[in-house]
């Protein structure tokens, strides 16, 4: 209002003198009177100072009778029911139950290695050979006792079953000839642990000891095995989201290294809170089709442990705090065809938050119009003027 009568007294004053001060302004210029110039000036710089003069006089006047310019302007916002799912950000590791380091079963010599690193192996598929230590030579031998005890027992036998000689040969016999077996079985079992076979299907990933050196039972590492089709991750939870976290929900696992991102579930949730920090162990099974997915890589996790299918969202920097520890929000009531309103304050009961968002819970209906812009300077009862862009 201030500007459009301003421009008016503008405009009807250079309709009024503007011709006549044109052309004399042009004669004194084409005079090349120095002084001429210098007083025409002097008289237009004058004249100005009386035109600024009126523009204040009418400014204050405009102050006084326009009462809209001490109205607030602020901007809103209309609430709304949508879908929203609320994720528990936590890291996790990847990790493989087919991760091995593979050791031997016997002691001796390292006699054959039949594999190379990057070698892809079936499960039962050998893998090295360790000296026996002479162990086949007494095989052979315990075979050929066992051969003369399986005789000597089965003559026993057909003479017992003719009532002939007595029950004590037979028994005898009969011992004899299974205490052979158990030995040949016993020591066929310490040759077949001179064999390392493969104790999955996977891939050679490192080759640890060369032919020709001693290993120990159980305590030298012979060579890695991994398997990349069945991958998992592995991480801890706060105790309190254990009613919320649970098997089959899902859960968006990103790879920073990778650039990559799947969408996968929870396949196990541990039912053991662990004393020390107060967490429960979550599996998180990670389809792995190309091998690209290495085990011990980074991952952060997105797990949804709350969703609200029809909630009310609302910035968090709109809400503010009285001294009773309450949360209220200022939204606009009444609102005129001119695009003023009543503050009004409401109370609200808050949920759960994600990012810069929070779910209100009670007090706030869809199609509630919120002060989003000037929501820390208004007060309630106040007019304000909604300037949506």
């Amino acid at each position: 209002m201030k500007h459009i009568l301003t421009l008016s007294f503008l405009a009807i004053l250079l309709a009024s003198c503007g011709g006549d001060k044109k052309n004399t302004v042009e004669k004194v210029i084409e005079s090349n009177n120095l002084e001429k110039i210098r007083a025409k000036r002097a008289e237009l710089v004058a004249e100005q100072d009386i035109v600024q003069s009126k523009i204040k006089q009418l400014d204050v006047k405009i102050k006084k009778l326009d009462t809209t310019q001490n109205i607030p302007l602020i901007t809103t916002f209309k609430a709304k029911e949508e879908i929203f799912n609320h994720v528990l950000e936590l890291q996790g590791n990847v990790t493989t139950k087919k991760l091995l380091t593979i050791t031997p079963e016997f002691s001796g010599i390292l006699t054959n290695v039949y594999v190379k690193e990057g070698q892809r192996v079936n499960k039962g598929q050998v893998l090295a050979k360790i000296d026996d230590g002479g162990l086949s030579q007494q095989l052979a031998q315990l075979k050929i006792q066992s051969a003369l005890a399986k005789t000597t027992f089965d003559r026993q036998k057909r003479l017992w079953d003719q009532k002939i000689g007595s029950e004590i040969q037979f028994l005898q016999a009969k011992s004899a000839y299974e205490s052979q077996q158990e030995a040949i079985n016993q020591l066929q079992q310490q040759i077949n642990k001179t064999t390392v076979r493969a104790p999955f299907s996977g891939t050679i990933d490192d080759v640890i000891t060369e032919k020709g050196s001693v290993v120990a039972a159980g305590q030298s590492p012979l060579m890695q095995i991994v398997n990349l089709s069945d991958m998992y991750i592995e991480t801890d939870v706060p105790e309190s989201y254990l009613p919320f976290v649970t098997k089959g929900k899902d859960v968006t696992v990103e790879f920073p290294v990778l650039n990559k991102t799947i969408n996968t579930k929870i396949r196990q949730a541990g039912d053991v809170i662990n004393a020390a920090n107060r967490t429960f162990k979550v599996e998180i099974g990670v389809p792995n089709k190309d091998k690209s997915i290495k085990p011990n890589l980074t991952a952060r996790l997105k797990i949804n442990d709350y969703t609200n299918e029809k909630a009310i969202l609302i910035p968090q920097s709109i809400i503010s705090e009285n001294a009773e520890g309450e949360q209220y929000v200022y939204v606009v009531k009444n609102k005129k065809e001119n695009d003023q309103g009543t503050v009004n304050k409401v109370i609200i009961k808050t949920g759960k938050t994600q990012g810069d968002v929070i779910e209100v819970l009670e007090n706030i209906e869809s199609g509630a119009e919120l002060i989003k812009e000037g929501a820390r300077s208004v007060k309630e009862g106040q007019t304000v003027k909604v300037i949506n862009y």
